[in-house]
């Protein structure tokens, strides 16, 4: 195996070739350096067989859908990110192959609900769940504490102590630790307990990244930030939440909500299938679309997609243009599907 760290720089993307089989990885690659990959791609005359981000960034623009698209190689989240058009969704236990090097992957949720660590021989790649001499935060959509100490506690910590890791992140100059030194000598989890770190955690006060609309939104959507007018946090956060089993009960009563799925075509007839009676407008059309809704403005509506991530942008957004009644279906189809409710395809 040769591994490469390829930016120098706050946000790191790795390299892992596999020698016997001129065949390779990338992870968490940015946009704009694009360019730099494939340059180091055609040097050491390796294939890009597999792009894999760790989950959903929010401090700098993807290059994963980019690089898919101009390479062929299949771009890898978990199962609950939100984007479209990735390739293969990733649940924690399996196995990925690049050439002859197994990369397994370790569901870590906390930093956000999509993270994921990839475990390579004798190396842990730990998206931002854990980082060097410290641990991402989780105060964004979908963070949750609690997990993320129980995924670095009760994942990443019962590997070997010399398995040398590797961040998404890093802001100090630090290159690599160990998870014997994270577990040891990490001030924000060494000899603290579960309640501990999350009174830590949800009190940091730490400022937003520098234009986390800019980069998060297109992250989580895959539309360019100029081509739709995404909403502010604040308005993200006032849309409300309906369980799918509340919108079920809905649909059967007396007066059914209208029912939009803001997914891409090929999702709304894909395996996830959507709410039965659904209508589709992908986000990336909703606003220039939105008058087809006049009809229904009187109506409870209930925008869906795939994790609840665009159908809540397309919430706000509506809200934004004067529909009163819309919420959000908490989880998307993703929950819906766990929970084994009718689809139709």
């Amino acid at each position: 195996m040769t591994f490469r760290e390829l930016n120098h720089a706050k946000c790191k993307t790795y390299l892992v070739m596999c020698e016997d089989r001129h065949a390779a990885a990338l992870i968490d690659p940015l946009r704009d350096r694009i360019d730099r990959y494939l340059a180091l791609l055609a040097y050491f005359g390796c294939r890009l067989e597999l792009i894999v981000d760790t989950h959903t960034h929010a401090d700098h623009r993807s290059g994963a859908i980019d690089l898919g698209e101009l390479t062929g190689a299949p771009v890898a989240m978990h199962r609950r990110a939100p984007a479209p058009h990735v390739t293969r969704h990733l649940e924690g236990g399996e196995t990925l192959m690049v050439g002859n090097i197994a990369l397994k992957v370790l569901y870590t949720p906390g930093h956000t609900p999509d993270s994921v660590s990839l475990l390579a021989g004798d190396r842990v790649f730990t998206g931002d769940v854990l980082l060097i001499h410290g641990t991402g935060r989780c105060d964004f959509a979908g963070g949750d504490a609690g997990q993320g100490y129980d995924s670095i506690s009760q994942k990443l910590f019962t590997l070997p102590e010399n398995t040398l890791v590797f961040p998404a992140h890093d802001y100090r100059g630090h290159t690599q630790s160990t998870i014997g030194e994270e577990k040891h000598s990490n001030p924000r989890v060494a000899g603290r307990t579960r309640a501990g770190y999350i009174d830590l955690m949800n009190n940091l006060g730490l400022p937003l990244p520098d234009g986390i609309q800019e980069a998060l939104q297109p992250n989580q959507t895959e539309i360019d930030s100029t081509a739709i007018a995404f909403p502010t946090l604040a308005q993200l956060n006032q849309v409300r939440q309906l369980d799918p089993s509340v919108l079920l009960a809905e649909i059967n009563g007396a007066q059914p909500p209208f029912v939009l799925d803001v997914r891409e075509p090929e999702e709304f007839r894909g395996d996830l299938g959507h709410v039965p009676g659904a209508t589709l407008i992908p986000l990336r059309a909703l606003t220039e679309r939105a008058h087809e809704l006049d009809a229904v403005k009187d109506r409870e509506i209930v925008v869906t997609c795939r994790v609840g991530v665009r159908s809540t942008t397309a919430a706000a957004i509506l809200t934004s243009l004067g529909f009163d009644r819309v919420s959000n279906l908490k989880g998307g189809m993703l929950d819906w599907s766990d929970a084994h409710l009718p689809v139709e395809h």
